[in-house]
């Protein structure tokens, strides 16, 4: 078994959707749209198969707005294969005007990582 994707609800769709095609090295499929729910994604893959999906409603969007204390994704690691590429990748961002919340070191759990927000606040781990 593994993980398909993970999805992620977001404001701005498009905007986010840049972000990680600027800095993750992943591909986006075309958008879908449903009008009638007024929901639409984007499916971003990486090159071993892993994929995130983007989600955006207006109505789940106020919803999540409203609702800060909720329980449930943490955050999504993505891994660059070695300490370096950590290194030059949390510096590339940091040029680039996003927040690094935890510069690139070793965790008590092993990790060699940085932690980055994206655009909306959601954390980013970047690892070995």
């Amino acid at each position: 078994m593994k993980i398909d994707h993970i999805a992620i609800w977001v404001n701005d769709l498009e905007k986010i959707k840049e972000f990680y095609l600027q800095f993750f090295d992943v591909t986006s499929n075309k958008k879908y749209y449903n009008p009638k729910k007024e929901f639409s994604s984007y499916f971003l893959s990486f090159e071993n198969g892993a994929r995130i999906e983007l989600m955006h409603s207006p109505k789940v969007s106020e919803v999540i707005k409203n609702n800060s204390d909720s329980f449930g994704y943490a955050h999504i690691a993505i891994s660059t294969g070695s300490i370096e590429k950590v290194n030059e990748l949390t510096e590339i961002i940091r040029k680039n005007g996003y927040q690094i919340i935890g510069e690139p070191r070793t965790t008590g759990d092993g990790y060699y990582e940085s932690v980055i927000l994206d655009p909306e606040g959601n954390l980013i781990e970047i690892t070995e």
